[in-house]
């Protein structure tokens, strides 16, 4: 039987909800567990694609094209693994299937109402999408954790909630349980952890009829015995269910949090998974690169220019893309945020072309003074807009997006772009990038590989009418579609390390598997690309992680810890 992990959360939003849900499935997923994951937004919106970055931070987009809660971006590279855009499920969504299914008839003339028909067509979609493979072997997933976004109380969340309430006992108890993560103030006047935001978020959630199972309590620091004890007695759970999510130095220290307070242990008890357990062989990556970042001394600063850096999460997959690639040359990562609009003479408010002339600037700094850039998805297509202007000599080279009149459109708009509608009209998903050149720098980097696949999303593409114009200046479109007709790569020569990419690597990219182009901003931001390339793309031994770390996800190789159904296989 499938198992269900369901993750609520109390007192405020944005409390850690998804690193703690993606942390349980870490070690789970070592423990030799398949493990999916499904994200609930109760907002009405059919998904995240139409959302002001200032909203909910970035939209990560999936394999499928799916355009979904950065969340699931947790989620993929904690587990390492590819979701699906029907792992984020929406108000909206699950209205739109009831309407339509209402609107075909297949109620059979009943009043539908949120309570059977909402609540049943939520827990169809969750049992359905738990059972899809989300692993490159294709087995079928053993454990599905769920987040449920916002907090308790919440009015749109209430029929998410009625719908779990009935599930428990659609699936049974030793199918089920609720983990309810909270916060543990602690007011700088008196220093005291306090109890009551937990008691209160604990108790509405079992008036609607859910029981957590374990209480996990962000707080500052360790939470104290006494405070542990309170939650204890005043939440209806034993002592060692409470457990403490203090403040760490880097988010891979919490799944050893929760390893180290028994929650693997626990789960398997509850949820009747028979795992045996060998915790100090367990999750050896995890804990190699806590200790590397804990232990960084050389620092690597990079400046990201963008219109969102007033809210980190409009970035949050190129930060963590930047992690990787830092902590796999063993450098600390400094982020100075520049908003692009401040770069501007006489800065421009109106959307969409708000801050792209300083973005110009930024380019043409980078390229004049050899300063390692990368320009991902608009990054690119300013760059060849900034090379038209200042070295071919096209003074109004523009986007049709910002200048629809420019007399040299070097950016224009797809032929299958739909201007009359927002929602789903991109170049969306997975698709596959040829490398038409031998000798370029982008392609070493992924090890000479004569293609890859990385995810778009965008509307505009590079006009590949003037492609001549730039090769005879040294601006190489060393990287195009399967086609050849849609320009993907950049690359400039004499450069230390110019490149333009129309895609985003930053979705593809993993703890110990960092992002190629962001490995090779990071390796010519330290003055260490040159050596790397003529070594083989081979980083030094002490920049390397030991063998006993395995490969990109915890498994049961490294925690030697043992399924018996699997183990027998």
């Amino acid at each position: 039987m499938m198992k269900y992990i369901l993750v609520t959360g109390g007192v405020i939003s944005g409390i850690g909800k998804g690193i703690i849900a993606s942390s349980v499935g870490t070690i789970l997923k070592s423990c030799g567990l398949h493990v999916t994951a499904i994200k609930i937004d109760p907002y009405i919106n059919i998904d995240a694609g139409t959302f002001s970055p200032y909203e909910h931070g970035e939209v990560f987009v999936l394999d499928d094209g799916g355009e979904v809660d950065l969340d699931l971006g947790n989620y993929e590279r904690f587990l390492d693994i590819r979701l699906t855009r029907d792992n984020n499920l929406t108000t909206g969504k699950i209205y739109q299937s009831v309407i339509n299914k209402e609107r075909r008839g297949d109620y059979l003339g009943k009043t539908v109402q949120v309570v059977p028909h909402i609540t049943d067509a939520i827990q169809e979609w969750v049992m359905k999408q738990a059972q899809v493979p989300v692993d490159d072997d294709d087995i079928e997933p053993q454990v599905c954790v769920i987040e449920l976004g916002g907090t308790v109380g919440d009015i749109e969340s209430m029929p998410f909630i009625e719908a779990f309430r009935q599930f428990q006992f659609k699936v049974k108890r030793e199918n089920f349980c609720n983990i309810h993560v909270s916060l543990i103030p602690q007011p700088s006047a008196t220093g005291e952890q306090k109890t009551k935001p937990t008691q209160n978020s604990v108790r509405e959630l079992r008036g609607l009829g859910l029981s957590p199972d374990l209480i996990m309590c962000r707080c500052t620091t360790a939470l104290e015995n006494s405070v542990k004890e309170k939650i204890s007695m005043f939440c209806h759970v034993e002592p060692q269910q409470v457990i403490c999510v203090h403040d760490v130095s880097s988010i891979y220290r919490v799944p050893l949090l929760l390893e180290d307070q028994g929650v693997v242990s626990y789960l398997s008890r509850r949820l009747n998974m028979p795992i045996e357990t060998r915790p100090r062989k367990m999750l050896t990556k995890w804990k190699e690169m806590s200790d590397r970042s804990d232990r960084l001394l050389e620092h690597c600063s990079i400046a990201l220019v963008g219109k969102y850096t007033k809210f980190s999460d409009s970035y949050a997959s190129v930060i963590k893309a930047l992690e990787h690639s830092a902590l796999a040359i063993s450098h600390k990562l400094e982020v100075k945020y520049i908003d692009s609009a401040n770069l501007e003479p006489m800065p421009c408010r109106s959307f969409g072309v708000r801050g792209t002339e300083g973005k110009i600037h930024a380019i043409n700094w980078a390229r004049k003074q050899k300063k390692p850039f990368l320009g991902v998805c608009l990054g690119m297509q300013l760059a060849v807009c900034e090379f038209a202007r200042n070295v071919l000599g096209w003074t109004d080279a523009n986007s049709t997006e910002f200048d629809p009149e420019t007399k040299h459109p070097v950016v224009i708009d797809m032929p299958e772009h739909n201007p009359g509608q927002m929602g789903g009209t991109m170049r969306l998903g997975k698709r596959r990038t040829i490398f038409k050149t031998t000798n370029s720098t982008l392609r070493k980097l992924y090890g000479d590989a004569e293609y890859v696949d990385e995810r778009h999303r965008h509307r505009f593409e590079v006009n590949p009418e003037l492609k001549s114009h730039f090769d005879e200046k040294g601006f190489r479109f060393v990287g195009q579609d399967v086609e050849g007709e849609r320009m993907e790569v950049i690359e400039l020569d004499d450069h230390p390390y110019f490149v333009g990419v129309q895609y985003h690597p930053e979705f593809t990219s993993r703890p110990i598997k960092p992002s190629p182009p962001y490995l090779g901003l990071l390796l010519a931001a330290a003055g260490k690309l040159q050596s790397y390339l003529q070594k083989g793309c081979r980083l030094s031994p002490r920049d390397t992680y030991s063998d006993r770390s395995g490969s990109s996800t915890p498994d049961s190789e490294i925690s030697e810890l043992k399924l018996p159904s699997l183990s027998n296989e």
